[in-house]
């Protein structure tokens, strides 16, 4: 009896082990990663190989196929002919200069998100994520307002005396609301680095006598070095190959190189020279990634070193005491500064659009209130324009998250529980999307839609789409599945549940918030995107923030700002759903 009893035990143990391999993704890791892979290989993959064969064709035809005659004409206009360069060269120099200005005011806003305290840390982090998860048109609006002739910043500077100053239509305004849109994202790529910090190393130094400004340089600087590398390569992808708010704040008197993609693909129909010049802001952003990961590399124990030693070497002791004090006595209020310069340029240009949705003016970009109106708000519910770009952004949005979920959570599994000796490299693979231009991908997946007219063009957005949320939902996603409770598994496979019956009732349940979170940010992200999506639009397919760019690009009728403060409100409304399920911070760590 007891013989026959433990080989049968010991096959409830092994089955009720398989079970839980089988719902965690362990048995079975290739089949698990096999549909993300899949689609990013068709929605990604494909339309960059597209892209680099495009650039070697010859000028031909519009709608031409690709032949095997490869020439290199295209790239050889670009580098020779002096617009070109410039346009390429000012681009980068516009990436570096955001990416700077984001440094210096992310650090700050970083810096204080990690010093709030608990009980309003979801608080602050929303005040960062309103803005991050808000389209980069609505953004842009913003900072046009803000930067008017009776804006504040004009105002402001004819106060000081400066007279009346253009601020519009140049590289400070293109500049700014670039960094902008972008210093969300340095924020959050700091926080996660400072909030993870020993807070005992910050309060030995100190206790050592340091200062603010010696304390920052001598150990929250190199401490949080591997996050700013991530902030600097983000930010400088994403400011180099953006074109919308150029198009918008540079008044087609600046020029970058997405929009010269923008109009050599859709204007001109030249679509070899438009691909070459994407390949080459492709090229530029992985140059300038590997060498922030070199310069980060090198700079990492030279900074540590460094700060433990008088400012100035020790040639001068003197002077590096000074140095340091005068440092110390301005670190608080340059913190407070920079502070409100960071809080300020998220959330005011936000403001001005509420603000301006009911100012009873014709044109949007009027700064100055002349009247309180609703008018705005009834002509967007009577614009059947607007209704039917917003269903087309509903309808896409929830389809990409339908199908990121099924991709997602899979993939989510087997990072997180199966044993891969390279499991990190495949990982990285899988954000590999994030990491390169999406204008590149635009150009692709157009001249594809183009190749087989067959395929309706919401299928292209939608497989774009959901390569461009799917590395956000899988990372949170990830997160999730790593914090389950595999104990509860273990027992419901103990008390004879199946392996769906576990699914259902254990794992679902615990991945609820989890699934719901990255839902919302995933949903957000898609309904906001339009630096690719202008590329692939119909009339039949076109989503409401690619309309209020057409908008905002010709008639700048005041409905824009009305139709932006919707999308304002329902960014809020789901960002506080979200904040009921999960700690902000939490979330988007994840």
């Amino acid at each position: 009896m007891v013989a026959s009893a433990a080989p049968a035990g010991g096959a409830a143990r092994s089955g009720a082990r398989e079970s839980v391999a089988w719902s965690a993704g362990e048995g079975r890791p290739g089949l698990f990663l096999a549909p993300i892979v899949l689609w990013l290989a068709g929605g990604f993959a494909l339309p960059l190989a597209v892209v680099a064969l495009l650039s070697f064709q010859p000028a031909g035809a519009p709608f031409a196929p690709i032949t095997a005659e490869l020439t290199a004409e295209h790239f050889q206009a670009l580098l020779t002919d002096a617009y070109y360069v410039r346009i390429i060269v000012n681009t980068v120099l516009l990436g570096l200069g955001v990416t700077t200005a984001c440094i210096v005011l992310g650090y700050p806003v970083a810096a204080w998100l990690a010093s709030v305290p608990a009980r309003w840390k979801s608080l602050a982090i929303a005040l960062v994520l309103v803005p991050l998860l808000t389209n980069v048109v609505v953004r842009s609006l913003g900072v046009m307002m803000l930067l008017a002739p009776g804006g504040i910043f004009a105002s402001a500077l004819r106060g000081l005396g400066f007279g009346q100053v253009q601020l519009l239509f140049g590289w400070f305004a293109v500049g700014l609301a670039l960094t902008q849109v972008f210093l969300p994202f340095m924020i959050m790529a700091l926080y996660d680095g400072l909030q993870g910090q020993d807070r005992r190393l910050v309060e030995a130094a100190e206790g050592l006598g340091a200062g603010r400004a010696r304390t920052f340089f001598g150990v929250t600087l190199p401490l949080s070095l591997p996050s700013l590398r991530g902030g600097i390569v983000v930010v400088f992808l994403l400011a180099s190959s953006a074109y919308v708010s150029a198009t918008l704040l540079g008044g087609k008197k600046i020029w970058v190189s997405g929009m010269l993609v923008m109009q050599e693909a859709m204007a001109l129909l030249n679509y070899p020279f438009a691909a070459a010049l994407a390949m080459i802001m492709l090229a530029c952003s992985i140059l300038a990634t590997a060498m922030v990961n070199l310069v980060v590399a090198r700079l990492t124990p030279w900074v540590a070193q460094r700060a433990t030693t008088d400012l100035g070497g020790t040639r001068w002791p003197w002077l590096a005491r000074s140095g340091w004090a005068a440092a110390d006595a301005l670190a608080p209020w340059v913190y407070r500064l920079l502070l409100a310069l960071g809080l300020g340029l998220l959330l005011l240009p936000m403001g001005l659009v509420v603000v301006a949705s009911v100012n009873d003016v014709p044109q949007a970009t009027v700064a100055s209130f002349h009247g309180f109106t609703w008018r705005w708000y009834r002509a967007v519910l009577d614009n059947q324009r607007y209704i039917g770009a917003f269903q087309v952004s509903l309808q896409l949005a929830f389809a990409t998250i339908s199908i990121a979920l099924l991709l997602t959570v899979p993939a989510a599994f087997a990072l997180a529980r199966h044993k891969l000796g390279r499991r990190e490299l495949i990982a990285a693979l899988l954000m590999l999307p994030l990491a390169l231009p999406g204008i590149a991908k635009a150009v692709g997946m157009l001249k594809l839609l183009q190749w087989y007219i067959e395929i309706p063009a919401f299928f292209g957005l939608l497989a774009i789409h959901v390569v461009m949320v799917s590395p956000f939902m899988l990372a949170m996603l990830r997160a999730s599945v790593a914090a389950l409770d595999r104990g509860l598994e273990e027992a419901a496979q103990g008390l004879g549940a199946g392996r769906l019956a576990t699914l259902v009732q254990v794992i679902l349940p615990q991945l609820a918030p989890g699934l719901v979170a990255a839902s919302i940010i995933g949903f957000l992200i898609s309904f906001g995107e339009v630096t690719v999506t202008a590329f692939l639009v119909t009339a039949q397919t076109q989503t409401l923030p690619v309309r209020i760019y057409a908008e905002a690009s010709f008639s700048l009728e005041n409905t824009i700002n009305a139709v932006s403060t919707l999308i304002i409100v329902a960014t809020v409304a789901l960002l506080a759903l979200l904040g009921r399920l999960v700690r902000l911070d939490h979330a988007w760590r994840r």
